[in-house]
Parts: C-alpha cells; sequence; structure tokens
C-alpha cells in the first residue's frame, strides 16, 4: 500500500513538474534576479539539455567584472554581445581619458608648460631638484661592536660586486638600485604594523621611509633607459633581492639600529660607485649621452641635461639617505624609538 501511494505520488509529479516548475519560474525571475536562480530551477525541467560542470560552476558562482549590479546569466556569444555593449566607450577628441575598469574618467594631468604628463610611475607633485650641496665626504665612524659589524657586511658585499661588474657602471647601479629600495620599504612595513599593534604614532618615519625606498625605485627606472641589462644579470637581481630582503627582515626584527647602521654604509659605498661613475663620464670613457626624459621630468633638470648630470643628482638622493640612516641608527642608540623624534620629511 506503501509503495503504490508513493509510484502513484512520483507519476504524478512527472506528469504535473513541468507546469508547476516552469510557471514557478516564469512568475519570479525578473530582471534583477540573481544569476543562481534560473540554475537551480533548470534541473527540474525534464528536457532541459544536461550542462557541463564548468558551466554550472560558472553560473552558481558568477564572476562580477566591470559592473556590481546583478543581470541574468546568459550564453557565451549573448554575453559576449552584452559586455561589449555595457563596456565603456572609447573617448573621443577632447574627452577624458578612461582611468579604470571602473569606468571612472580622469582629469588630464598637464605638465607646468601645458603639455600631458606621460609618466604612470609618478606624478607632476612628486617631482623636485635635488641638493646638490650636502656633503659627499661624511663617514660615520665606526666605534660600537655593531657598527662594526654593520661597515665590515657592506664592505664584504662590495668585494664580489667589483669582480661582477668591473667598471660597468650603469648596471652597477641598476644592481645597486634594486638592493638600494629594499630596506626602505621593509622598515616603513614593520614600523607600520608596530604603529598598528600598539595604538601609537610613528613621529613620521614611516612615510620617510617609503619615501626612501619609492625614490631609489626611481633611480631604477632611470638607469633602466641608460643601461641595457643582459639575461643573467636580471636573473642575479632575483636572487640577490630574495636573499637581501629576508636577511634586512631578520635583522631589522632583531636590532633596528643594526639594521640603519647598515643601510648607511650601504649609501656610503653607492656614493663612492657614483663618484668613480662620474670619473668615467668626465675622463671620456663613457658616453656622456643625453639624460632619459624621465630623469628630467623627476629632477627637474634642464632640456640640455646628461648622463652627468642624472649621476650627479642620484649621488646627492644617497646622501641624503645615508644621513638619515645614520640619524635613526643614532636615535636608537641613545634609547628612544623612532617615533619619539620627528622624521626629517622632505629630506630628498
Amino acid at each position: 500500500m506503501m509503495m503504490s501511494s508513493r509510484n502513484s505520488g512520483s507519476t504524478v509529479l512527472r506528469h504535473l513538474g513541468f507546469r508547476l516548475f516552469s510557471s514557478a519560474v516564469a512568475t519570479r525571475v525578473t530582471a534583477s534576479e540573481p544569476a543562481h536562480s534560473l540554475v537551480l530551477s533548470r534541473p527540474f525541467v525534464p528536457s532541459a539539455p544536461a550542462r557541463p560542470p564548468a558551466s554550472v560552476l560558472m553560473r552558481l558562482f558568477p564572476v562580477r567584472m566591470a559592473s556590481t549590479s546583478a543581470a541574468p546569466a546568459l550564453g557565451g556569444e549573448q554575453e559576449e554581445r552584452e559586455a561589449k555593449s555595457s563596456a565603456p566607450a572609447a573617448p573621443t577628441s577632447g574627452s577624458k581619458a578612461v582611468a579604470s575598469y571602473w569606468g571612472i574618467r580622469g582629469s588630464q594631468i598637464t605638465k607646468d608648460d601645458g603639455t600631458p604628463w606621460r609618466w604612470s610611475c609618478f606624478m607632476p607633485w612628486e617631482t623636485y631638484e635635488a641638493d646638490l650641496s650636502i656633503d659627499l665626504k661624511k663617514h660615520h665612524v665606526p666605534r660600537t661592536l655593531l657598527d662594526k659589524i654593520a661597515y665590515w657586511t657592506v664592505k664584504s658585499l662590495r668585494f664580489p660586486t667589483d669582480i661582477f661588474f668591473q667598471r660597468r657602471y650603469g648596471c652597477r647601479a641598476m644592481m645597486l638600485e634594486t638592493v638600494a629600495a629594499v630596506p626602505g620599504m621593509v622598515g616603513g612595513m614593520l614600523l607600520h604594523l608596530r604603529s598598528l599593534r600598539r595604538f601609537e604614532p610613528s613621529g613620521g618615519w614611516i612615510r620617510v621611509l617609503l619615501e626612501e625606498a619609492e625614490n631609489e625605485r626611481m633611480h631604477l627606472m632611470t638607469f633602466m633607459e641608460v643601461a641595457q641589462p643582459r639575461w643573467y644579470e636580471r636573473a642575479l637581481v632575483f636572487a640577490v633581492q630574495g636573499v637581501f630582503f629576508n636577511a634586512y627582515f631578520v635583522a631589522y626584527l632583531l636590532s633596528p639600529k643594526l639594521a640603519h647602521r647598515m643601510v648607511g654604509y650601504l649609501e656610503e659605498e653607492a656614493i663612492h660607485s657614483y663618484t668613480e661613475y662620474l670619473k668615467d663620464l668626465e675622463a671620456g670613457k663613457i658616453e656622456n649621452v643625453p639624460a632619459p626624459a624621465i630623469a628630467m621630468d623627476y629632477w627637474r633638470l634642464p632640456a640640455d641635461a646628461t648622463l652627468k648630470d642624472v649621476v650627479m643628482v642620484v649621488r646627492a638622493d644617497e646622501a641624503h639617505h645615508r644621513d638619515v640612516n645614520h640619524f635613526a641608527s643614532d636615535i636608537h642608540y641613545q634609547g628612544m624609538q623612532l617615533k619619539d623624534t620627528p622624521a626629517p620629511l622632505g629630506y630628498h
């Protein structure tokens, strides 16, 4: 008796299922109905073709790219037509360019002379004129044990660099800047996290260290226009940067004063390298080509600037980084934290 009632119930559902569920779907589906509601209703339709698992998953979990509004699921070709019709039209002459995939049209950035700004890695208000009057011969004499460890660590790193690059200072500068941009980012990141954990300000040091990392990165962008690195030099960057990042990360966790002192000595070696670079430029051993356009805009160099002018402003930047990091290490030696002493903002 129970078996016959089940059979009769299933028979009724088979006969009435199509009408019941098709009418329910017709009344429920609107323009704002989520796409997965259609998928859930389709298995009840006997004549619905079987869909591959990937298609079912795509309809169960629709990916919304440029729009946040819900839309019913469409077929492959129909989806392409809808995407093309909903995409923002290409800007016509005189209209603002689309700045992102959200369809936001940004304002046109121009230089002082009215010409369009062509760099996306830095903006006009981030440019500056380097202070070339800074003392390039300043040297911090190592006194304590940590100072001597930092000093001789940097000296030992210079030895294999001299052997590998010889007098190819363009490639040497490229390698140097891929490493020099790491300490500021690591220090700024760790200070940022400590500020969040302790609910305390940083005294402006987070911004200073991140600006240092950005400045070193712009050095790299400049020398990429001057020296074309070979494939094995690019591979070396991966190895050196990976090792140095983790080593400096651990060093900063153990002793920030050691880490900053080490960067101070690294910058002293950078000043020495760029001084040798200038000597070869002045002696004619390296062609004094016109300055790259990106360097002229970043350092506000004159139109007739040359590679020699670029090396001079980069060397001045390194001298400022030297002083900032030695100063940061001195603060720790005095038993204070960086947050207790205002950072030298705008130090470039």
